[in-house]
């Protein structure tokens, strides 16, 4: 299984966006010199810097794309599709500035930090993200 220590994380917002919602891919990507698989669902939350403790609710998955093994050769990436929902959509939002996204492969309890500013909801019964299984990029 891929670990954190042996990827990079990014996020790709070509996905567009529809109704108050951001669609993105969450690309991440085998800098190691061994292949590894990717299967199931990441853990993605935001969080207010590098090394800050989650913000509101956890995404949810979304199991709309089955869950497949993704192998990745060196240097090869496995993408999943993370929607996130404008923070101020909501009625009893508290809005807080989030520095980014914390994001765990499937399996691991590491994680990686992704910087992209936005903003999200204190209050953890509000959720403003959701997350597909990887599938090949």
């Amino acid at each position: 299984m891929c670990k954190a220590a042996g990827l990079t994380a990014a996020t790709d917002a070509s996905g567009g966006g529809a109704a108050g919602s951001v669609f993105m891919k969450l690309n991440l990507t085998n800098k190691g010199s061994d292949p590894c698989i990717l299967r199931g669902f990441p853990g993605v939350s935001l969080v207010a810097d590098a090394a800050g403790a989650p913000i509101g609710a956890p995404a949810t998955r979304d199991d709309s794309a089955g869950v497949v093994d993704v192998l990745l050769a060196p240097g090869q990436t496995g993408t999943a599709v993370l929607r996130y929902t404008q923070a101020r959509n909501y009625q009893g939002c508290t809005a807080v500035d989030a520095a980014g996204y914390r994001v765990y492969p499937p399996e691991d309890t590491d994680s990686l930090f992704i910087p992209q500013p936005t903003t999200a909801c204190s209050n953890a019964d509000i959720t403003l993200l959701s997350i597909g299984a990887f599938q090949p990029a």
